[in-house]
Order: C-alpha cells, then sequence, then structure tokens
C-alpha cells in the first residue's frame, strides 16, 4: 500500500548521488511529497512535486502504477525503473531531457547589461500578489507558480520575474519549485512575443535577484533550445537523462 512518508530522512540514501533540485525540495520537506510502500524500512521511492515524480531504490510496480492523477513526468533512477515505467504505461511518451550543472559561477555584469536591454514598452517586475493571481489566468503563466498550491507559500518560499506589455505578461521566469538553497527555474513566454530576447532578460533578472539573496537559481532543460538559453546566461550542459510522460492528455500547456 502506497503512503506517504513524513520522515524522508529514511530515504535519503535511496536518492543519494541524484544531483536535482526537485528531489532536494522534498527530501527537505520544503515542498512536495514522498511515497513509499513501507514507511518502515523503505526500500524504493517516489519524489513527487509539481507534475514531476522520480522514482528510485528498488523497482516497484505499486508505486509506478499509484502516480497522482493526471499528467506526470516519471523519471526513473535506472534502466529498471524505465522498463516498469514501459510496462505499466505502454502510451507513455518517452522524452530525452538536459541536466544542467549547479556549479555555475555567473558574470554578473553580463546579466546586469542583458537586464538593461529591456525594449521599450515592455516592464519589468516581479511577482507580487497581484501579478501572483494574472499569473493564474493563463496555462503558459500559469507553472510559474502552480506547484506552491497557495499564492502565500508562493510569496513565502517563491521568486519570479515578469516581463509585461500594455498590463499583460509575456514573458517570465520564476521559481517552479524551491529548495533550501535555491530555486528551480521555469521560463516561458506567450507565442507572439517569442524570438525578441525576452526570456533572457527576465532569466538574468531573476538569477541576479537569487544571487543577491543568496540563493542558486538551477535550470533543467526540457529540449536544447533550453539548453542553448542557459548556455549564454552562463550555465554548462551536465547530461542527458530519459523521462516519462504520463497522460499526456492531461497536459493543460
Amino acid at each position: 500500500m502506497i503512503c506517504e512518508l513524513k520522515d524522508t530522512s529514511k530515504v535519503i540514501s535511496i536518492f543519494d548521488g541524484w544531483e536535482e533540485t526537485l528531489i532536494w525540495s522534498c527530501l527537505q520537506n520544503v515542498m512536495g511529497k514522498v511515497f513509499v510502500t513501507d514507511s518502515e524500512t523503505p526500500e524504493s521511492a517516489m519524489a513527487f512535486v509539481g507534475c514531476f515524480a522520480f522514482l528510485a531504490g528498488v523497482p516497484d510496480k505499486d508505486l509506478v502504477l499509484g502516480k497522482p492523477e493526471g499528467f506526470v513526468i516519471m523519471v526513473p533512477q535506472n534502466d529498471a525503473w524505465s522498463s516498469l515505467i514501459e510496462e505499466c504505461y505502454p502510451d507513455a511518451k518517452k522524452r530525452t531531457r538536459y541536466a544542467i550543472k549547479k556549479d555555475t559561477e555567473f558574470d554578473v555584469s553580463f546579466l546586469e547589461k542583458t537586464v538593461s536591454g529591456l525594449p521599450d514598452g515592455y516592464e519589468l517586475r516581479k511577482i507580487d500578489s497581484h501579478l501572483y493571481d494574472l499569473c493564474q489566468k493563463d496555462p503558459v503563466t500559469n507553472d510559474f507558480v502552480s506547484a506552491f498550491g497557495s499564492k502565500e507559500k508562493y510569496l513565502e518560499l517563491g521568486r519570479g520575474m515578469l516581463i509585461l506589455k500594455d498590463g499583460k505578461i509575456v514573458s517570465g521566469a520564476s521559481s517552479y519549485t524551491r529548495y533550501k538553497e535555491g530555486i528551480e527555474i521555469e521560463v516561458d513566454t506567450v507565442p507572439e512575443e517569442r524570438r525578441k530576447g525576452l526570456a533572457m532578460i527576465a532569466c538574468a533578472a531573476l538569477i541576479l535577484n537569487c544571487l543577491n539573496e543568496g540563493l542558486y537559481p538551477s535550470w533543467d532543460a526540457q529540449n536544447m533550445n533550453s539548453v542553448h538559453m542557459a548556455e549564454k546566461l552562463g550555465y554548462e550542459f551536465y547530461h542527458e537523462y530519459t523521462a516519462y510522460e504520463v497522460a499526456p492528455e492531461c497536459r493543460t500547456h
């Protein structure tokens, strides 16, 4: 039987060596949950936050089948977990994602210059209570705040920078998740405003904000375009990894 594990210290060793801040969010009890089938002496675990589920330890079919409802991106620790996901969800879409190193030393002057390039007619603002509500009205921007579960928690733990045009959010970079030492960046731009450098500006502003607070702005890439943007900002590619999109028909964005 699947249950939520409150004492996450019991599974730290199961996830040992997996450099993924979303896992750290769960293990640190900052946000997200950890699920197991044995709460006393767990040999496997699923760390779940946002729409991501990380599966580690001894492959457990009950954990795979017990994923939260709706769209989930399942990330296996190894090939044995991959085989189990494919067995349980034959319609799942296998994807390649791209991990980015987490020891970046940023060029602050470059980031400041990037932010100063905001075009006329656009406004750069931090996400506050009003902008949080505005983010929720569009699937493109909802992911900036949705994983936190409430406005209060986002305003306490989240960090975000938005670019507005005529009062409408057109681009932004925000904390998809938060862990004690930093954030995981989520970035997007509405289709009609892409290829104008707005995402770069929003990301540079968010990174600067994090550096000023002593937080690390972690980056994980869904595709090569994201990798290239990360590299322009000073990040370094680490490695590819496999993920599975389960119930993609339920995806909203």
